[in-house]
């Protein structure tokens, strides 16, 4: 048998209960993996991705026939041949996390929120490499049941309060302790993290999301594993951070001399850093092939949407594309098109004198939103009789204006005080200081009761359209509630005829009105939520982050959503995103935010093309360019 891998997949199928029945949610895959390589696994949530990379990990619950597997996983460990489909649980734990790491996707979730960040690594490193911990958990929890009862309270309250891992506290092994903080900093250090000796002490919560990421790394290669699995490492990063990340696990592999699977839905990024690439859908892998062939000669058509559905980073579209466009629905049956990425692309350029024609429209007017010298402090420490010491500037001196039917794209890394400037404009904030004037009045200093008068005129669609949907009540409720409230109509029935018309506009139908939250897809309840924002026909709409945890097609079809509706409605939009290619094909204007301030706004061709300030080359630098699909 040739060996010449790392990883091999042999007809992998993996089942989830689901009643009396099972869903496929991996169907019949096969791929493997070598040394030094990466391969990049593609596609959108619920294509199988993550299923694939926690079956081979062996992470899913497979007990009470809850989950199905069959297929051999091959492991190639220093040249003995493992299936790790058949080992035990006991065997697996000596290569999961030793031989085969993981990022996952969340590091918030994944990380113990009690305790500091320098413990879990340390740990991870006394159990997989030294093999000196004699009690395991589960093992002093058993001596603590073989003990009276109220000492086993005790027991179990000391290690709930003190959070003590009993690895690290150890008092007979001081000295590997020692090793295992310092071998923790030094991988703070690789990682590139910031004040690796704070950091160390430092609790998850204290840190922020590239920061998490980055611990989560360190812990992945801290055994040094012959394997990495990275799920969905960047996809909630901003590009910047996301940048470092990638050229920070280009560095470690090469170091390390790993095979490393990309797991993610974002096609850029996999051009950036992978050799071959996996694309599934709904189970199956559909293409694959080098990063350069799926890239200039994709076969099958849904690849085709994926590549296509990326907005590009140098035109102008009237719509992005989407993947109906390459498999069409007829009489039943699914047809592709032979159509190429780039000539579908080419026929919806926008020409630059179509692009001059709406500027001069939107900009002969007077402006919708004037905001003056605003500013929006938070306290950041208090005194002892709790007046503010300090202050965080999240809003520090802001001029500019919004006119009537324009997009205003709003970019900037996270903390920049993207969010906190959409919130102030809407009086979801208060502003410390400053003017917001709303069609010539000033309501800066408007009261709660009178800015209720101007929420229909002024909307907001959040970045998680879970949580800012009731799951106690229905979405057809939840749309009509606005027009009960500020007295569109007198009850529910009055309303329902309306709101099923605005269901059947954004994309849904008419029969959800009386379906609760959970049971839609990420991209369904963002339509809802649109459906919400707008069905008070307002003027002004602050679309926050409403984009960036969306895979890429169903992103392309919100994009698509909101141009349509503001067209219809003669909407205006302040578009907030990390996302600069998002808003490249969204906005008119772009205004660049740092710190608190505007770094500079103009119109979308110059801040991209010929960009004034150093920080907004950055941000344009960091976006993955990849390679042009054909």
């Amino acid at each position: 048998m040739d060996r010449d891998f790392i990883l091999k997949i042999n007809h992998l199928v993996t089942k989830f209960r689901n009643g009396d029945d099972y869903f496929t949610a991996v169907d019949d895959i096969s791929f493997e993996l070598k040394k030094g390589e990466t391969i990049g696994i593609v596609g959108e949530s619920g294509s199988g991705k993550s299923v694939t990379s926690l079956t081979a990990m062996r992470l899913l619950n497979d007990e009470q026939e809850k989950v199905k597997r069959s297929g051999e996983i091959l492991f190639n460990n220093k040249g003995e041949l493992l299936n790790l489909a058949t080992l035990d649980e006991v065997e697996m734990r000596k290569i999961r996390g030793n031989e085969i790491a993981m990022i996952f996707q969340e590091p918030m979730t994944s990380l113990n929120p009690v305790y500091t960040c320098g413990n879990q690594v340390a740990e991870a490193i006394l159990l997989h490499q030294q093999q000196l911990v004699k009690q395991t958990k589960i093992e002093r929890i058993v001596d603590v049941v073989q003990t009276s009862i109220t000492e086993q309270f005790r027991k179990i309250a000391n290690l709930i309060t003190f959070g003590k891992i009993p690895s690290l506290r150890n008092k007979r092994l001081p000295k590997k302790e020692k090793e295992a903080k310092e071998k923790t900093i030094a991988l703070f250090k690789k990682v590139q993290l910031p004040r690796p000796e704070n950091i160390y002490d430092s609790y998850p919560h204290q840190l922020s999301g590239g920061q998490k990421q980055r611990v989560m790394i360190a812990m992945a290669l801290s055994c040094n594993p012959s394997i990495l699995i990275a799920d969905e490492p960047t996809t909630a990063l901003d590009v910047t951070v996301q940048k470092t990340i990638l050229q920070l696990m280009k560095e470690l592999q090469k170091e390390f001399n790993m095979g490393i699977l990309f797991i993610t839905h974002d096609l850029g990024v996999i051009a950036e850093l992978a050799d071959k690439v996996l694309v599934m859908h709904k189970g199956k892998i559909v293409e694959s092939g080098t990063v350069q062939d799926i890239f200039t000669k994709a076969q099958h058509p849904y690849t085709k949407g994926l590549l296509a559905c990326r907005p590009p980073l140098d035109l102008k579209l009237r719509k992005l594309p989407t993947g109906d466009i390459f498999i069409h629905n007829e009489q039943g049956k699914m047809t592709a098109t032979s159509k190429k990425v780039q000539e579908v692309i080419h026929d919806l350029i926008l020409s630059p004198e179509e692009i001059k024609k709406k500027q001069e429209k939107i900009y002969q007017g007077n402006p919708l939103l004037t905001v003056k010298n605003l500013k929006t402090y938070f306290p950041a420490e208090k005194t002892v009789l709790g007046k503010p010491k300090q202050w965080v500037k999240a809003v520090d001196d802001v001029s500019f204006e919004i006119y009537k039917g324009e997009t205003l794209g709003l970019v900037g890394e996270s903390g920049c005080g993207k969010t906190t400037l959409g919130r102030t404009l809407l009086k979801l904030v208060e502003p410390t200081a400053g003017e917001i004037i709303y069609k010539g009045q000033i309501i800066s200093n408007y009261t709660n009761k009178q800015m209720r008068g101007l929420r229909k005129q002024m909307q907001i669609v959040f970045q998680d359209p879970y949580s800012s949907l009731n799951p106690k009540i229905t979405i057809g409720e939840a749309i009509a509630e606005p027009l009960l409230v500020h007295g569109v109509y007198k009850t529910e029935a009055e309303a329902r005829k309306e709101v099923k018309e605005l269901l059947e506009r954004v994309g849904l139908k008419a029969t959800h009105y009386n379906r609760y939250p959970h049971e839609f897809s990420g991209g369904q309840r963002q339509r809802i939520c649109i459906a919400r924002s707008i069905v008070l026909k307002p003027d002004f709409i602050v679309c926050d982050e409403s984009v960036s945890a969306l895979d890429v097609s169903v992103q392309a079809e919100v994009l698509n959503l909101l141009n349509k509706i503001k067209d219809e409605y003669n909407l205006t939009y302040l578009f907030i995103s990390h996302d600069l290619s998002v808003v490249n094909f969204m906005s008119d204007r772009i205004m660049v935010m740092n710190q608190g301030k505007i770094e500079e706004i103009g119109l979308t061709e110059q801040v991209y093309h010929h960009p004034q300030s150093t920080y907004t080359q950055q941000l344009i630098d960091a976006i993955p360019k990849g390679i042009v699909a054909t």
